[in-house]
């Protein structure tokens, strides 16, 4: 494909622009002078806020006619081999990218750090880029999610200094290999390596295969922290920084102390001690917060801004989010995974003496029974586990394998936890949290869909 000049007055439109990546990146290029264009199938807040506060001219629907001729196209996943957009596209021969082709070409700066992993990628990705900017470096960035401290997910800037999100979910509608593939880390945080998105990779050497190769594409004069979940499924011969809760590991915390209010631990680094205070709840915050601070510590930043640039950070939306606080406390967070849903309810049991409610949609790939596994034991930090009604997903005709739907999933994690119900009236659900729960108690949502305003109805009663 051409490669586009990076210069203002130029068109970019965005074929599904109300995700929060895609918007972001749309933000980003109007900062820097572009025309900004884009459709989607419905604009909600606060997406829809954002785009308009960044005066972005979008509307519903796909309309050829509306989209004009840009410079450049960045197609969504969005987008269906009969979008009317893209066919426009291709027939006129008018030049597009993925969202991963234009974060290689806009955003990859010589130093370029990629966040990797099946769990934590998204909040050490803003971490790391709330840390280096607040340190000086002025860089540019991605991550997936909204940021509780004012700092947008995406920026360009001029520094010398890339911090990026690698997801390993397929590139595009035309490329399935991973978006993290396009990134060219120099410098490469790994959090995890769990067995994911079953409906990508179907097994696990797969899965597995896509991060080694991501480990080995690192230059041999570059930088790799890794993380002691990830270590022991690489075979990796390379070098390599590792941390993690034990102590052989080059940089470890200790000490982990957590409260309603966030945490604070110790990092230990050969003969140095830090003491690290940060406002964001979750356990597993410590093991992300560590990471980052292996990176920044290894490229030269000063340990004392660093520390000061961590407890000044708020995470993100929907990770522990705090939604409610009364005699009840509502937490929404995209645990959309039963390893993730185990570490944030394991997390809550720690903080909280009441019982704990659970509302679980899991992602795509782990409603595959290949994903059956994953949940034993899963969820036994709930006192009680609620399977909404599920997202209605694409079904490819030509696979006979039907992805589970809530009761057989009920059923499934019931096997280990047997206080699971399978309840897909959404006004029925809202209203059994409301008479179930007493004061002391929780309620979390698990999931990356939003609930279909379950949350916002039950906050709703719950202030009255």
């Amino acid at each position: 494909k051409e490669k586009i000049n990076m210069s203002s007055n130029k068109h970019i439109h965005f074929i599904g622009i109300c995700g929060v990546a895609m918007s972001a990146l749309a933000i980003a290029f109007k900062k820097q002078g572009w025309q900004v264009t884009g459709s989607d199938v419905g604009f909600y807040p606060p997406v829809s806020t954002h785009l308009k506060e960044a005066g972005i001219n979008f509307y519903p629907g796909w309309h050829p006619e509306k989209m004009g001729v840009p410079d450049l196209v960045v197609v969504g996943n969005v987008a269906s081999s009969s979008n009317p957009e893209w066919l426009t596209v291709k027939e006129k021969n008018i030049t597009y990218q993925s969202y991963p082709e234009v974060i290689k070409e806009f955003f990859v700066k010589k130093n370029s750090i990629v966040v990797a992993g099946t769990y934590g990628k998204s909040t050490s990705s803003c971490l790391l880029s709330w840390i280096l900017q607040e340190t000086g470096l002025n860089p540019t960035y991605m991550f997936g999610g909204i940021a509780l401290n004012n700092l947008p997910p995406a920026e360009m800037s001029a520094g010398e200094w890339s911090v990026l999100e690698g997801d390993e979910y397929k590139a595009s509608r035309w490329d399935t290999g991973a978006k993290f593939f396009y990134y060219s880390p120099t410098h490469l945080l790994l959090t995890s390596v769990v067995w994911d998105h079953a409906d990508v990779y179907p097994t696990e050497a797969e899965y597995i295969g896509a991060f080694q190769e991501l480990v080995e594409s690192v230059p041999l004069q570059g930088l790799c922290v890794l993380s002691e979940k990830a270590i022991p499924v690489l075979k990796t011969t390379r070098n390599y920084i590792s941390y993690g809760k034990t102590a052989g590991n080059d940089y470890f915390y200790t000490d982990v102390k957590e409260n309603a209010s966030g945490l604070n631990f110790l990092i230990k680094y050969k003969d140095q001690t830090f003491s690290i205070e940060s406002k964001c709840l979750g356990d597993y915050m410590a093991d992300n917060i560590t990471g980052c601070f292996a990176l920044c510590h290894k490229i030269g930043l000063p340990p004392e801004k660093i520390i000061t640039a961590i407890q000044n950070f708020r995470g993100m939306k929907r990770r522990l989010e705090k939604r409610y606080e009364g005699e009840i406390t509502v937490f929404d967070d995209i645990a959309h995974s039963p390893t993730k849903a185990e570490a944030v309810l394991r997390s809550l049991r720690h903080i909280y003496a009441g019982k704990i409610y659970a509302v679980f949609e899991p992602n795509t790939g782990h409603r595959q029974r290949e994903a059956r596994a994953g949940y034993a034991h899963a969820f036994s930090a709930a006192d009680e586990v609620y399977i909404p009604r599920l997202t209605k997903i694409k079904i490819n005709s030509e696979d006979s394998a039907r992805p589970m739907e809530g009761d057989e999933l009920a059923k499934i994690i019931g096997e280990t936890n047997p206080h699971v119900s399978y309840e897909p009236d959404d006004d029925h659900l809202v209203q059994k949290l409301l008479e179930k729960t007493s004061p002391g108690d929780v309620i979390v949502f698990l999931g990356s869909h939003s609930f279909r305003g379950m949350i916002e109805s039950l906050i709703s009663k719950l202030s009255l």
